[in-house]
């Protein structure tokens, strides 16, 4: 059990990640290396030891059985999987799970390394507080981790009181001097204690980058900070100062590629349902083959507007020429059953309409004249065939021509499209109900205190904006055909709505008549005091942020999530609880070309994922990437300008792409670019764009006539070039 109080020991955990050590726990040195340190100190219990492979979700399921029960841990350390090999994910696993960092920390780790070696600039550090525990991620080899964990030991147990709720006044009394003697601790000249002994340490460790992202606005100028990082050493704790907030992201900047890894690993798999055959179908992916109930057609059917004849065989000479006493009229919605021709006799037959029983021809129209009618000339009595060259099975379609019985006409993956022919074959053949993949449900919500309604008559006052963005998502969402729940706006005060807010959408009470499988918020994702949306989801959700900062233009705060959530199901009288599934949240920022760009870059697939595509035998192979058909498509054009480059990211410049019709290619102009030739992030940009140019980071320009890559939003404009 953990402990808090000063006088107790602390309990500590410690995590081998290994893929090796999980399949051989024999093999693990790291674990009877590290033990003996805490027993040394007198202040720990004897630690807790398990293995996991090189696997996030396991890592994280670990922590979080360590951190978020009643049994926590002062201390949690993770040892390997911390280098720059495909597998090494610990760091990746371990920073969205952390509710404050601790840059001191990783800083003194590292500082003391570098005294041994230079390639402590490789390092990857991760430290800090989950809730009530310190987690401290280790190098994977023995020698390693020890150095690393007797670089910071004689620190941890204050770390760890504070960490558990500590009060910081009485930890305090007698001043850092008492302190750095308990912990036996030497201060150095430049105020920084370092153990008495003299430690080395290994080189191997763990870190990650800081940024700042955008609010809920239409600015015009992208800023920029002044200061470096390390002109600010302390400006990752949030304690610090009276606002008590982030003053640099503490999440990791991730690719554009990165970040849609990240989101593909996270999206469900999509869930089956069985529906009816109707324009409702639309956009749908069938989720296993379709096979034809009945055959197309189902009998021996007439391709003409004719007459229905009884042909001889070839060999036997012909017999279809003279004129003919008309016995019946067939047409296409005859019920029942039909006479029998009798030879010598011919049946009036139209498009489409079955042939009698003993006809095996048709003569057309046009190869015939009214020879007589009845008596009252209302209808026709014998006709003459002008012709001799009538064939057994002459325009007539045979049973199963069209569509055999029992055979396939749709496969798993494939999509209902809008021009109808899927609903039409469908229907054709009898087919009443489909399994298909369910389109997920959005919600789309929009955050903070100076927003106002598009639709609201009152004029603006201080710094109130209308919310255009909640308008425009919600549209592009529809335009894409997945359903659509308006969740409103939620104010950053009274603390909770957002949470509120979340819960609502999620449980489907409040604005959602049902819940949402993807919840879409705008506004609230930068370093504002009240930008609340992450630790919301962190603290009150018990959600995963698996990313907080993207490299990209515009779009960097972007941030994506899940929070595992357990539905409700009725069955009978009683309330049944289901398996608990994660729900997506896709926290996009507040400007307003920031939140289209990114809607479409990011959500887009993971939405796509969901209903479904992908799900074909083609992409069996390749589940953890976004397939080929997920997302916008992309396209290669010529730049008919010059285009400004940004030095360190990637960028998502609103264009129109129109094709010429002297060359076939394809021709991209700025929708993006200012008066002066400068970046606009004007929500007008987006207004006429159709696609979205991708800009590479570099010096200078893009010049013109140079092909890149686009990812087409819209149709194709016509260029007459």
């Amino acid at each position: 059990m953990a402990h808090s109080e000063p006088t107790a020991k602390l309990a500590v955990a410690i995590l081998i990640v290994s893929d090796t050590a999980s399949e051989n726990p024999a093999s693990d040195r790291t674990a009877n290396a590290l033990i003996p340190i805490f027993a040394a100190e007198g202040k720990w219990e004897t630690p807790v030891v398990k293995i996991v492979p090189d696997n996030k979700f396991q890592i994280q399921q670990s922590i979080c059985d360590w951190t978020d029960g009643p049994t926590w841990y002062n201390l949690i350390l993770l040892s390997g999987g911390t280098g720059f090999a495909v597998r090494d994910n610990t760091p990746e696993a371990v920073s969205p799970l952390i509710h404050r960092h601790a840059p001191g920390l990783v800083h003194g780790m590292i500082a003391a390394s570098l005294k041994v070696t230079p390639f402590a600039m490789m390092a990857r550090p991760v430290a800090g507080v989950r809730d009530k525990s310190l987690i401290i991620t280790l190098p994977g080899s023995p020698k390693g981790a020890v150095e690393n964990l007797e670089a910071v030991i004689k620190l941890l147990p204050h770390a760890c009181l504070q960490s558990a709720g500590g009060s910081s006044r009485e930890m305090h009394v007698g001043g850092v001097k008492r302190l750095e003697a308990e912990a036996g601790l030497a201060s150095t000249s430049g105020n920084a204690a370092q153990p008495q002994e003299h430690q080395h340490h290994h080189h191997h460790h763990h870190g990650h980058g800081h940024g700042h992202g955008h609010g809920h606005g239409h600015g015009h100028a992208v800023p920029k900070a002044h200061t470096l990082p390390a002109d600010r050493p302390q400006s990752n704790d949030p304690s610090v100062g009276p606002s008590q907030r982030h003053r640099s992201s503490p999440y990791p900047m991730l690719s554009v590629e990165e970040a849609l890894l990240k989101i593909s690993e996270h999206t469900p798999e999509p869930t089956i349902v069985e529906t009816s055959v109707d324009s409702s179908l639309v956009g749908s992916v069938i989720a296993e083959d379709v096979y034809a109930p009945e055959a197309v057609p189902a009998y021996k059917a007439s391709i003409v507007d004719g007459y229905a004849v009884i042909a001889s065989d070839p060999s036997a000479g012909p017999n279809t020429k003279g004129v003919f006493p008309v016995a019946s009229v067939t047409h296409a919605n005859v019920g029942g059953s039909l006479q029998p021709l009798q030879p010598g006799t011919i049946a009036r037959i139209t498009t489409g309409a079955p042939l009698p029983p003993n006809a095996n021809a048709v003569v057309m129209v046009e190869d015939t004249v009214l020879a007589s009618a009845t008596a009252d000339g209302s209808e026709e009595a014998t006709v003459e065939i002008l012709t001799n060259d009538i064939q057994p099975g002459e325009n007539v379609r045979e049973p199963g021509s069209d569509v055999t019985l029992g055979s396939k006409i749709l496969s798993r993956g494939d999509i209902i499209s809008p021009v109808g022919g899927e609903i039409g074959l469908l229907a054709a053949t009898g087919v009443r109900s489909v399994k298909v993949y369910k389109k997920p449900c959005v919600g789309v919500l929009s955050t903070g205190d100076e927003l106002v309604e598009h639709n609201n008559p009152c004029s603006l006052t201080g710094g109130q904006i209308r919310d255009s963005n909640r308008p425009s998502l919600l549209s592009c969402l529809q335009s894409w055909g997945f359903p659509t729940v308006d969740l409103g706006i939620a104010r950053d005060t009274p603390a909770g709505e957002i949470e509120h807010a979340l819960r609502d959408a999620l449980r489907g009470v409040g604005r959602a008549s049902s819940s949402v499988d993807v919840v879409v918020t705008t506004g609230g994702v930068s370093m504002g005091e009240l930008d609340l949306l992450k630790p919301t989801i962190e603290r009150s959700l018990g959600g995963t942020i698996h990313f907080g900062r993207v490299s990209m233009k515009p779009g960097k705060p972007t941030t994506f999530a899940t929070v595992p959530f357990k539905e409700s199901a009725i069955d009978g009288n009683q309330t049944r609880q289901q398996e608990r599934k994660p729900k997506l949240i896709f926290a996009l920022p507040g400007n307003p070309v920031s939140a289209l760009v990114t809607l479409n870059l990011f959500v887009l697939p993971s939405l796509h994922k969901l209903s479904g595509l992908g799900e074909d035998a083609s992409a069996a192979n390749s589940k953890l990437a976004m397939g080929p058909r997920m997302g916008l498509p992309l396209v290669s054009v010529v730049l008919t300008h010059d285009f400004p480059l940004d030095s360190k990211r990637t960028e998502y410049h609103r264009a129109v792409v129109a094709g010429s019709r002297t060359d076939g290619r394809l021709y991209a102009t700025s929708t993006g670019v200012d008066g002066t030739g400068q970046r606009s992030s004007r929500v007008g940009s987006l207004a006429s764009a159709n696609a979205l140019v991708i800009l590479r980071p570099g010096d200078g320009i893009a010049k013109q006539g140079n092909l890149v890559e686009a990812l087409m939003m819209g149709p194709v404009h016509s260029r007459n070039m």
